[in-house]
């Protein structure tokens, strides 16, 4: 058996941010990591047709929680006159015992986002599409996007077969030991009478160079230093 790193545990800390952002003392660190597991299923099961990517969780002393949720159909999530998202906040803070913000992004490109796409694979697979028929759709919808690379991988009994096998499609490339490459990755897992299917999915969006991502934002205040040195130098003269 091969061993297998996460994708986006690999690049903590190089190219990618944690998605809880908060610190706590070992006493109560436990009991902050199973509050914010079940924060995150809490929003999962309301937000269930709104297509959510990502959660991001902060926490700021002494009780208060910033959440951001990046979903594919803000508008489901914030509803009429935003009667919704004040139930979602209302429904944390009972939860957590904290006061909440919640703020909604939406997804621009959401082929571009590999949770969006596993969830919409495994739910064509729940309706009885053929499995490779959803593949090859998605992975051709990523590349149109822009992406420079998509892999996805199904397992399970396929098609209803008498043994469970693995089927993958790939397109473009993906260097998934390559820490600069900016890869994400997401599982999910298709509920059908034969059983349980589950969906891999890794896209290559490019690489992250830190080195050059400094150099452009330097560029700009370099650009104006040198402009009001120049402005100062001709009321001198």
């Amino acid at each position: 058996m091969g061993r297998k790193v996460h994708p986006y545990g690999f690049r903590l800390g190089v190219i990618r941010d944690w998605k809880s952002k908060w610190f706590a003392p070992k006493r109560e660190y436990t009991q902050l990591v199973l509050e914010d597991n079940k924060l995150r299923q809490y929003l999962k099961q309301q937000m269930d047709k709104a297509g959510v990517g990502d959660v991001i969780i902060e926490r700021f002393p002494p009780n208060q929680l910033h959440v951001t949720v990046h979903t594919a159909r803000p508008g489901v999530v914030i509803g009429r006159k935003g009667a919704a998202v004040k139930g979602i906040r209302e429904g944390i803070e009972k939860l957590t015992g904290k006061r909440v913000k919640l703020d909604i992004e939406e997804i621009s490109k959401p082929e571009m986002v590999a949770q969006l796409v596993a969830e919409n694979i495994a739910q064509q697979i729940e309706r009885r599409i053929p499995y490779n028929r959803a593949m090859k759709k998605a992975a051709q919808a990523t590349m149109q996007k822009g992406a420079l690379g998509c892999r996805i991988e199904c397992a399970g009994r396929l098609n209803g077969s008498d043994m469970k096998r693995t089927d993958k499609i790939m397109e473009g490339r993906i260097p998934r030991q390559t820490l600069r490459a900016d890869i994400d990755f997401a599982t999910d897992v298709a509920s059908t009478t034969y059983g349980q299917i589950g969906v891999k999915v890794w896209i290559y969006k490019g690489d992250v160079l830190p080195e050059l991502q400094a150099e452009e934002q330097a560029a700009p205040r370099q650009s104006r230093q040198s402009r009001e040195a120049r402005e100062a130098r001709l009321q001198q003269e």
